[in-house]
C-alpha cells in the first residue's frame, strides 16, 4: 500500500515523534522513507545581496543537510532513507516533492497552535493536508514532551 512515506523535517527534535510513526509504517509496508529539509530562504529577502548569496544560503543548505542526515541516523537500518534538500515555499515544495518523488503518505509535525497564533504564524501543515494529493498524517508534536533521551529505542528496534 505505502511505497515511499514523505518525512519533512525542520531540523527539531519534535519531528522525530513524526518520524516514529513513518518508521512504523515503513516496516510494515517495506516502505522508503523521503527525508525532506525546505530551505526557505525568502525569509532572509530583506539582508544584503552579498550576505543572502553567500554565507547565509550556505549556513540554510548545511543544516537541510545536517536535519536529513539526522533522520537517517534515527531510522533503523532495516528501513531505507532517501534524502532531500530542496529552496521553495515550505508547503509547495513538500507536496511537489510527494508528487516527484511518486510518494503514497506524507507524515508531518504538527503544533497545533489555534487562534492567533495560527493566524499569525500560518501553518506549513494545514496547506499540505488541504492541497496534497496524499494522504497526509499528522502527528501533534509538542516540545515539553520531548524528553531528554539519548537513545531511542523504538527507532533502533528490529
Amino acid at each position: 500500500m505505502y511505497d515511499c512515506i514523505l518525512v519533512p523535517t525542520d531540523g527539531s527534535r519534535e519531528v522525530e515523534r513524526a518520524l516514529e510513526y513513518a518508521v512504523e509504517f515503513a516496516r510494515t509496508h517495506d516502505a522508503t522513507i523521503r527525508a525532506l529539509y525546505v530551505v526557505n530562504a525568502a525569509g532572509y529577502g530583506g539582508l544584503p545581496m552579498e550576505t543572502a548569496l553567500g554565507g547565509v544560503s550556505d549556513a540554510l543548505h548545511e543544516e537541510g543537510r545536517a536535519a536529513v542526515g539526522r533522520i537517517e541516523e534515527l531510522a533503523p537500518a532495516a528501513v531505507t532513507v532517501d534524502t532531500a534538500v530542496i529552496e521553495g515555499a515550505p508547503s509547495r515544495v513538500i507536496i511537489e516533492e510527494a508528487d516527484a518523488a511518486e510518494c503514497d503518505l506524507i507524515v508531518m509535525g504538527t503544533h497545533g497552535r489555534g487562534g492567533i497564533d495560527r493566524l499569525l504564524l500560518g501553518s506549513v501543515t494545514e496547506r499540505v493536508v488541504r492541497r496534497a494529493s496524499v494522504p497526509v498524517l499528522t502527528v501533534q508534536v509538542d516540545p515539553d514532551d520531548i524528553d531528554d533521551r539519548s537513545e531511542e529505542p523504538w527507532l533502533t528496534a528490529e
